[in-house]
């Protein structure tokens, strides 16, 4: 166990070493020495080495940014908001009927459920290990559900289990922390009310989220709880994840029950998200939760992706990247040159890039601009293209699902589905998809 912790210790510092560098951090002689020195130590006493490390990360999560540090990026809500780009409050008209609204929003459940299980099969996977194969077998970019007939080599080093999704094997979506979550978010709106705060979102995990069922930031969050952090501080207590891709995956549902207000959206999913993120890793889970809100309304993806970044601050680097994406899209790039560039600058063997927000923002992107509107191959880009697979899956499955409307998805895609999901959330092991959509608009108060 003293083994384990040592190398899990050396693991949380490796990355927090790679975060200060993303937010320009400047480290005083002494702490630079101490990070080299832990991370290159052996032989180390545990307990000694756990409050070397627990000191060294109370400490550098309120480092400033050095002096020419391009971006500004609060953590606070009226911060961001104050750094929006002429940030406003100002709703998009919704012209649904209430049965057109429950089918984009039944739409965007079931397009995050496919999305997530097209992406699980080849999570943790390297583009080097698994695109030879989709090639191989005509897949390239999936346009299938993947079976088990995956080679033996690939099970292995992927993160998916044989026999919790393969489509020969299952007649249901099976869980999964992407879904996991929105469901969470349904259930905290059915228990709290939108006035929730963020104090309830961290009641609510603790009596009916399994601590295992978290992962990274949230499980660092979750802990923290348990040591009497109060948000926002058990986002940033001894957290190095805190910009990692998990709130990022749990910004969906806010968008569901805010159809044609963004910001409202957004705001709504800062309260969910400051528990256990900061900046970027916040910023994520805005920007998710605003284009899902006003996919309900426009009618592109390409102005649902403008209309979601105008809900995070302007000088932010997850503006930055995505906007970046965009120009590619601009300039008459093709997807497989996007993918090469978003490659070159992410290594998906690093932790830290596979799992981070910017990374799979940029994917998210990509899936959005390149699929056209078009279900299947938005979802395909946004698997196909790596790194954090069956969230980016989830994400894009959710926005297109939600411009589309669940009538208008393909067959081949839900059908599979069964209209049941499976939850590790108390009281919400086994729901229908349905179901899930009902309550939604419910929650949101819709009646035309």
């Amino acid at each position: 166990m003293e083994k384990q912790w040592l190398a899990y210790g050396k693991s949380e510092l490796t990355v927090e070493k790679q975060q200060l560098q993303d937010e320009g951090a400047v480290l005083p002689k002494e702490l630079a020495a101490e990070l080299q020195s832990l991370l290159v130590y052996q032989g180390m006493e545990v307990n000694a080495f756990r409050t070397r490390v627990q000191n060294l990360l109370e400490t550098s999560v309120n480092l400033p940014p050095h002096k020419e540090y391009p971006f500004i990026e609060p953590s606070d809500l009226p911060g961001i908001q104050a750094a929006r780009p002429n940030y406003n409050q100002l709703s998009l008209e919704l012209n649904l009927s209430r049965d057109a609204y429950l089918d984009r929003v039944y739409g965007a459940w079931l397009g995050r459920c496919s999305g997530c299980l097209l992406g699980k099969p080849v999570e943790g996977l390297l583009v080097q290990d698994f695109w030879p194969y989709l090639k191989e077998i005509d897949q390239f970019p999936l346009n299938r559900y993947l079976d088990s007939s995956i080679p033996a080599a690939l099970k292995k080093k992927s993160n998916f289990k044989t026999g919790r999704g393969y489509i020969d094997e299952i007649d249901h979506m099976v869980e999964d922390d992407d879904t996991n979550y929105t469901v969470t978010a349904l259930a905290v709106m059915k228990r709290y009310g939108c006035d929730f705060k963020p104090e309830d979102v961290a009641v609510f995990w603790l009596e009916n989220l399994p601590a295992y069922h978290t992962f990274t930031a949230e499980r660092v969050a979750y802990r923290n709880f348990l040591l009497m952090k109060h948000p926002p501080e058990s986002a940033s207590y001894c957290n190095p994840y805190r910009e990692w891709i998990g709130a990022q995956i749990r910004g969906d549902f806010w968008g569901y029950i805010c159809p044609g207000d963004p910001a409202r959206a957004a705001d709504i999913a800062w309260r969910d998200a400051c528990i256990s993120h900061i900046k970027n890793g916040i910023y994520g889970a805005m920007w998710v939760a605003a284009m899902c809100s006003t996919a309900a309304v426009l009618n592109t993806p390409r102005q649902v992706l403008e209309a979601g970044l105008a809900q995070i601050p302007q000088h932010s680097r997850l503006r930055a990247y995505v906007e970046e994406v965009i120009g590619w899209y601009d300039s008459g790039k093709s997807v497989d040159e996007a993918v090469t560039m978003i490659h070159k600058r992410w290594d998906d063997s690093n932790p830290h890039h596979w799992c981070h927000t910017l990374s799979n923002a940029q994917i998210v992107t990509l899936g959005l601009l390149w699929g056209q509107g078009d279900f299947e191959k938005s979802i395909g880009w946004a698997v196909t293209a790596g790194i954090d697979t069956d969230c980016n899956g989830a994400t894009v499955g959710s926005v297109i699902g939600m411009l589309l409307g669940a009538s208008k998805l393909p067959l081949k895609w839900i059908e599979p589905l069964n209209n049941q999901l499976d939850t590790g959330i108390s009281g919400y092991q086994k729901v229908l998809i349905s179901d899930l959509a009902k309550t939604t608009i419910e929650l949101a108060g819709y009646a035309r």
